[in-house]
């Protein structure tokens, strides 16, 4: 599974921005894709996700901000972020986890895409 990021940039504080991830290759049906973000001296953090059957969960810093969508036809998924703050700032992975069923249960097989740079300024 491949996955391509667009839409990162520069913005101020209280300013919005769009980011979209396509995934291809071999999809299958159940998996979740979303967002994780990762700041300089920090380790990577779930932002948001969504499973193919629509539900979501966000991170709690991000409640009410952003909003995660997807569109499974065509294996995209969009976070919209806006009230965007300083400490937003951080490159955002798109990941695709694609859920696996075998005998002993179901396993997840992580993608992640090389991720674009988001920096809001004070």
């Amino acid at each position: 599974v491949q996955l391509a990021e667009s839409g990162g940039g520069l913005v101020q504080t209280g300013g919005s921005l769009r980011l979209s991830c396509v995934a291809s290759g071999s999809i299958v049906s159940d998996n979740v894709m979303g967002w994780y973000r990762q700041a300089p001296g920090k380790q990577r953090e779930l932002v948001a996700t969504m499973t193919s059957g629509g539900s979501t969960n966000y991170d709690g810093s991000v409640k009410g901000r952003f909003t995660i969508s997807r569109d499974n036809a065509k294996n995209t998924v969009t976070l919209q972020m806006n009230s965007l703050k300083p400490e937003d700032t951080a490159v955002y992975y798109c990941n695709a986890r694609m859920i696996i069923a075998t005998i002993e249960g179901k396993n997840g097989i992580d993608y992640w895409g090389k991720g674009t740079l988001v920096t809001v300024s004070s």
